[in-house]
């Protein structure tokens, strides 16, 4: 069994309501949908989820660009799909950085390789820890008036823990914020903040000492990616955990993040890990080191969603923390997808959101059904969609 084509499709898919973030809004989601043939007959698919130049520098162009030209007709063409350690392994020492590029690869070769033995992906990771995996509510960035009632009805909803991005206003706008929605929901509701890198040390330093009385769970990367021996300076001196995202790449950087003990807990993208196989790894690094992981996504579809969704349930330690991957729910604008099918998404058919937690598809690979017929209306204006064979 060989692989003998790859696809990169193009996708934007629009929001229901504009997310918005630190200096950013976000009203469409364009990400990449890849194709993997085999010459039996069994394609792999994957969805990069939403790039971004200040998360992960990626673009959707440059995700295509470097699958297509490079990754493709040296790594894939050719290749039995069965060997994903191997392939890693080759992207990982002739690519540099470009994971969410590698990421996409090795989620499509993992549906690919569950549907060779008809299995589902967690499977292959070793099967269930647990049925589903907690999700935490993520507010767009907003006044009091608006993240407030978004905040009661998440939990209304059944989502066990709510964060508030800052950044639609002044710093001591997002402070307001924050008081208000402690004083909406009460004491013992699980609250954290991400700054997404945005603040500076002395910004940090004084509005965690004003937001430490507001007893968070944590706050989300304070300090800019880079900043590592920042974050163990400021964690020393606020009460609030401090756990890193942006920071915790590679696990070069997580080794640096333990030994300087910069951080309390670590949040994981299966993009930034740079796929399944490396976010494997990584997890056994937070484990080795007993910080608690959250799990998060890059916006997208159901298909986006999928490898998260498996991994949480499969990894042990994983599987005993709240994660975040609601990309489907942000994209619709819904709470849940049981009772209200989401109809106009990459995926046919979205995995299940219940009661604030995440099923993943139990189908062989993702067990996830394209809808071409939405891929074909959402096509991104202006930009090909390029095949290697």
């Amino acid at each position: 069994m060989k692989i003998v084509k790859v696809e990169a499709i193009p996708v934007t898919t629009p929001l229901k309501k504009p997310f918005l973030m630190p200096g950013t809004r976000i009203e469409g989601i364009d990400s990449v949908l890849l194709k993997l043939h085999t010459d039996d007959g069994l394609v792999g698919f994957a969805d990069s989820g939403d790039t971004s130049t200040w998360y992960r520098g990626e673009t959707q162009a440059s995700i295509m660009g470097m699958i297509c030209d490079y990754i493709a007709p040296q790594f894939l063409i050719g290749q039995d799909p069965r060997n994903i350690e191997k392939i890693v392994g080759q992207m990982d020492t002739m690519v540099r950085d470009n994971n969410q590029a590698k990421a996409t690869v090795d989620f499509a070769l993992h549906d690919l390789k569950g549907k060779i033995y008809g299995m589902p992906v967690y499977e292959l990771l070793g099967g269930k820890c647990a049925e589903a995996s907690a999700q935490g509510w993520v507010t767009s960035a907003g006044a009091p008036d608006e993240v407030v009632p978004q905040a009661l009805e998440a939990l209304e909803q059944g989502f066990c823990l709510v964060k508030l991005k800052t950044g639609h206003g002044t710093i001591d706008d997002d402070v307001a914020t924050v008081k208000a929605v402690r004083e909406a929901v009460g004491d013992d509701v699980r609250l954290t903040v991400d700054v997404n890198g945005f603040w500076n040390y002395d910004q940090a330093l004084k509005t965690l000492r004003k937001l430490d009385k507001y007893n968070l769970e944590c706050v989300e990367q304070p300090l800019p990616h880079w900043d590592i021996e920042g974050m163990a300076r400021l964690r020393g001196k606020i009460g609030t955990p401090v756990f890193a995202d942006e920071s915790a790449q590679e696990l070069h950087h997580l080794k640096e993040i333990i030994d300087r003990r910069a951080a309390d807990g670590l949040f994981i993208k299966m993009q930034k890990a740079g796929g399944l196989v490396k976010a494997q790894r990584w997890l056994t690094m937070a484990r080795l080191a007993g910080l608690p992981v959250m799990s998060g996504c890059m916006i997208g579809s159901g298909l986006e969603a999928s490898p998260s969704a498996h991994l949480m349930i499969a990894n042990q330690w994983a599987s005993q923390f709240t994660h975040e991957n609601l990309g489907p729910l942000i994209i619709h604008g819904q709470w849940e997808n049981e009772k209200e099918r989401i109809e106009n998404d990459i995926a046919l058919n979205v995995p299940v959101f219940k009661d604030g937690k995440l099923y993943p598809n139990e189908g062989p690979g993702f067990g996830i059904e394209l809808n071409e017929a939405f891929v074909a209306a959402h096509h991104t204006a202006g930009r090909t969609a390029r095949t290697v064979e």
